[in-house]
């Protein structure tokens, strides 16, 4: 199991940790900030599911004009981390 940490921008949380097992599924997801109720939800329900499918389901997700939100911020996490897997 590899952990990685992520500066997430523009949004309340203030880092985003995981870990991604050797068959690439989420694992121990946590928002440090954000919304108390909404964050951790959304670590619960990706929990051990496909990062790649679970980065594409987020991606793009806004959170008012800021362009971005916590969940889209997860998904750009995700993409970082699977290409330092295979770089």
């Amino acid at each position: 199991m590899e952990n990685y940490t992520f500066q997430p921008q523009r949004v309340c949380s203030k880092r985003i940790d995981f870990a991604l097992d050797e068959a690439g599924r989420l694992h121990d997801v946590k928002f440090l900030g954000g919304c108390p109720g909404n964050l951790p939800a959304i670590a619960r329900l990706v929990e051990g599911k496909d990062a790649k499918e679970i980065a594409d389901i987020l991606r793009g997700n806004p959170c008012g004009a800021r362009g971005t939100s916590c969940a889209d911020q997860l998904s750009i996490a995700i993409d970082e981390a699977l290409k330092s897997r295979t770089a």
